[in-house]
């Protein structure tokens, strides 16, 4: 009861949903949801499957929500996963490094941000992350290794970013990241 059903077929894209980094996410989201926070415009930054994304959309029909990955492929995979899920539409999909696509842009700011990828990028990202969020904003990162979790959470802190949670699952870390303002 209350969960919402997802049919992901990866092919050569990354995240089915399973692998804890993404299971983080989700629990993250499903936390904010929670806490009656109401995310109404969502960005899903290395999207892959665009499960992410999918999620936000399911349990936030009013909100807008777009989807980015580098890979052309995972774009094209992530869109036939929404057609799978009779979501076509629901989320925009646009091909992207960051925030680099004048979709991504446009939009801004957001007052959610997904960013599933890996420590480097993340880091690399936290200016742009920052410039694309709304004050009191939300991000929720992962594909860190615990170790990496205070390198990642210190560079989005120098962005004006405050520690919310981190959640651990084996031997990966979700952190969830509010903007100050």
């Amino acid at each position: 009861a209350g969960r919402v059903g997802l049919l992901i077929e990866a092919a050569m894209a990354f995240g089915t949903g399973h692998h804890d980094t993404t299971l983080g996410c989700l629990r993250a989201f499903d936390r904010l949801l929670g806490q009656g926070i109401v995310p109404c415009n969502v960005a899903d930054i290395g999207c892959g499957t665009a499960v992410l994304a999918m999620a936000a959309a399911k349990c936030l029909p009013q909100a807008r929500v777009i989807a980015s990955d580098i890979d052309p492929v995972a774009v094209e995979v992530a869109e036939a996963n929404l057609a799978a899920n009779d979501m076509a539409g629901a989320v925009t999909c646009v091909a992207a490094a960051g925030f680099d696509a004048d979709a991504l842009a446009g939009r801004a700011p957001y007052d959610l941000v997904f960013a599933n990828i890996l420590k480097g990028p993340l880091i690399d990202l936290a200016p742009a992350v920052a410039d694309h969020t709304a004050p009191g904003g939300h991000v929720i990162l992962s594909g860190l290794l615990t170790h990496q979790a205070d390198e990642v959470g210190a560079a989005y802190a120098r962005c004006g970013f405050n520690h919310v949670e981190s959640d651990e699952i084996v031997d990966w870390t979700t952190l969830v990241l509010a903007k100050s303002g």
